[in-house]
């Protein structure tokens, strides 16, 4: 029977995500070594996008562990690949999906896929068919590195981090999801599983953003869903002073117009107006006795999205985060390559 994969963190139950992060705490705090558990073990990652954090904190897990990655990148140094079905290839790709995942599956013990939209409406974009085609072809585990929809080992960091600040018994906790302005319209990957990772911890999550940016009416559902189950809360405000106030957490990320998507003149007009979108001091002021943490998944557009200020001011947890991203995935790979 083949392994579970992690293409979403939505497709693994509560207690599954939830010793997830009880067993990254004890791999971070060294009362788990498991020094040797992954030893032989190969994981295989294919970056069709750029990564500091992931490709990094990845190679770091499986040497930690004994075992070895592989990075691959489509187009610079490996074939560029194509997706779709019953095409006929005659043009810049030279490998197709179906078998550059059956061959990688027959090198390694799991793959994982990085795959920004390249799709030309969200309608097709939202499918992420990158990540998914691998997990159809391939006969080991598929991790999802950073699709469309989600990044769900970003998710993992996220609610590490915020348990390891407030404990686990989050219950009454304020976590603000806050659009940010951007030059350009990014994913809604991060907002979402960033947003999926408080709900499942049973915090009171409000979605801030300007109108024409919610998030897919599906991955609102999702959060809803995980609310209802751990108990938390659900609203959406337009205005963002009034969201960050009393939070205990503030989590600034930028996402595109899915409403526009495909439409770059008229996204990039309807995201014009709110340059003000952006968490300074003041702001991180008002939160629950001025001392709420502020996040964001890096990397992170200085005095764009946030300001220096609240970057090295006493509210900033985002290097924390980004070193959770090791430890999460160290659980993550033992759990799913460690023979348990």
């Amino acid at each position: 029977m083949k392994e579970m994969n992690l293409l979403a963190t939505d497709d693994w139950s509560d207690k599954e995500i939830l010793a997830l992060l009880d067993r990254a705490a004890k791999l971070k705090s060294c009362a788990e070594n498991a020094e040797r558990a992954l030893a032989g073990k190969v994981l295989l990652m294919v970056f069709f996008d750029p990564s500091l954090r992931t490709r990094t904190s990845f190679e770091v897990a499986m040497l930690k562990h004994g075992g070895h990655a592989v990075c691959l990148e489509p187009g610079k140094g490996a074939w560029p690949i194509e997706m779709r079905d019953k095409v006929v290839m005659d043009e810049d790709a030279a490998e197709h999906i179906v078998e550059a995942a059956r061959v990688l599956a027959r090198y390694g013990d799991a793959i994982a896929v990085r795959a920004f939209p390249k799709a030309e409406t969200w309608e097709e974009a939202r499918q992420d068919q990158m990540i998914k085609g691998f997990a159809r072809h391939s006969d080991v585990p598929v991790i999802n590195l950073e699709s469309t929809r989600r990044h769900p080992c970003q998710g993992l960091a996220d609610a590490m981090t915020i348990r390891e600040r407030f404990g686990t018994d989050l219950r009454g906790k304020k976590f603000v999801l806050s659009w940010a302005w951007h030059p350009r319209p990014l994913p809604t990957a991060v907002p979402a599983s960033a947003a999926i990772a408080a709900a499942r911890l049973g915090m009171e999550v409000t979605v801030a953003h300007p109108p024409g940016f919610d998030l897919d009416p599906d991955d609102t559902a999702t959060i809803r869903d995980c609310l209802n189950r751990s108990g938390g809360s659900f609203s959406e405000s337009h205005d963002l002073d009034d969201a960050v106030e009393g939070a205990d957490v503030v989590y600034a990320k930028s996402w595109g117009s899915l409403e526009l998507f495909g439409n770059a003149p008229a996204e990039a007009e309807c995201r014009a107006p709110h340059r003000n979108w952006r968490i300074d001091e003041a702001r991180m002021e008002s939160t629950r006795d001025a001392a709420g943490i502020f996040m964001h998944c890096l990397p992170v557009r200085r005095n764009v999205v946030v300001t220096d200020g609240v970057l090295e001011g006493p509210w900033s947890v985002v290097t924390d985060q980004a070193e959770n991203r090791l430890h999460a995935q160290r659980a993550l790979l033992l759990s799913l390559l460690g023979g348990e």
